[in-house]
């Protein structure tokens, strides 16, 4: 299985695989066509509290991604990231808007995808 994290603002590669948008709310400036998406998985985000909470500190990580694996044991979020596992059989593209990959919630998912 192979997990990678990428922007939806960059370009759709060929080794790409499962194309999934990870963000709850869709990005400025690109349109459906030009995403490419095979899912949009909004259900697996992080809720309005925690993203705004958060605010991509990078302090505040640690404790975000503690806060989130939490969220993500609710039942909206437990199926919706059952989902993302039945894509990561193979090659699987998490993206997100955030110029921040490493410290994004799409990281969060990807680490625990490739635990599990």
């Amino acid at each position: 299985m192979t997990v990678r994290v990428r922007r939806i603002y960059e370009a759709v590669e060929p080794d790409d695989g499962v194309r999934v948008l990870v963000d709850r709310l869709w990005p400025r400036g690109v349109s459906k066509a030009r995403a490419q998406l095979d899912d949009w998985c909004k259900d697996v985000a992080p809720s309005t509290e925690l993203r705004e909470w958060y605010g991509h500190d990078p302090e505040r990580y640690d404790e975000f991604a503690r806060r989130y694996e939490l969220e993500l044991k609710e039942p909206a979020q437990t199926a919706a990231f059952a989902r993302l596992r039945e894509f990561a059989g193979g090659r699987l593209t998490l993206l997100t808007a955030t110029k921040e990959l490493e410290i994004s919630q799409a990281a969060v998912l990807a680490e625990l995808l490739q635990k599990k």
